[in-house]
């Protein structure tokens, strides 16, 4: 959180925030809270903690979520966080349910339900979270463009998950990958059925026999802005 709350613009020179993590992330087992401490008390709401503007600030979330729902650890996210509610919780007001007629936050909620069912129904997302052979770096380096590039496996099952922290496009954007093949969007973030600006690959990818970022084959993706994508062999 206080890495997504900094202006784009400056992320590039706090990346570490983002990777340290995973340091340690095996010595122990995790849960990823998003809980009422870090919603009260003048802290605001997890969007309201987002930067620039409206659009900007949904984006942000939505790519938080793709970010929380893709890292190894179990998942905790407390009420109203689910449709992104705009004031801070407050334990004698009902929560802002009439938000959720409002496109971006409908957006939100539905983000989080294919995040959720994508979850339940990829092996890879939960098998071994506790154990390093469920998690591996592709590319943790590139503060540069503020994105990131991992592997999260499942034992026969593996996806390729890629996020870019900045507001602009990654046009172009090459991925390690494994093995050889085409590979399907499963989870766009960007998608307008979320609010986004639906950029992204939108069918599938075909591997081109190019080394990058230590894996023998490669992918050139569009990466839009603010947003990331997980991707799946066929």
């Amino acid at each position: 959180l206080t890495y997504f709350h900094r202006q784009p613009v400056h992320r590039k020179f706090h990346h570490d925030n983002l990777t340290f993590g995973l340091l340690y992330a095996f010595s122990e087992n995790f849960v990823l809270p998003f809980s009422h401490d870090e919603v009260v008390h003048l802290k605001r709401s997890l969007l309201n903690k987002m930067p620039g503007d409206e659009w900007q600030r949904f984006a942000n979330l939505r790519l938080l979520y793709t970010y929380l729902f893709t890292m190894p650890g179990k998942k905790l996210l407390f009420m109203g966080s689910e449709f992104a509610q705009g004031r801070e919780w407050d334990h004698d007001r009902a929560l802002e349910w009439h938000l959720y007629d409002h496109p971006h936050n409908h957006g939100i909620h539905r983000l989080l339900s294919d995040l959720n069912h994508l979850y339940c129904s990829e092996p890879s997302l939960y098998s071994f979270d506790f154990e390093s052979t469920g998690f591996q770096w592709l590319g943790c380096e590139d503060a540069q463009h503020s994105a990131l590039s991992y592997l999260r496996h499942g034992g026969e099952s593996a996806l390729v998950v890629s996020l870019n922290f900045s507001p602009h496009t990654h046009e172009n954007f090459r991925i390690g990958v494994p093995e050889t093949g085409s590979y399907t969007p499963q989870l766009n973030s960007d998608a307008s059925d979320y609010g986004g600006s639906h950029q992204g690959p939108a069918t599938h990818i075909e591997a081109e026999n190019t080394p990058w970022m230590g894996q023998p084959y490669s992918i050139s993706v569009v990466l839009p802005p603010l947003a990331g994508i997980i991707l799946q062999k066929k």
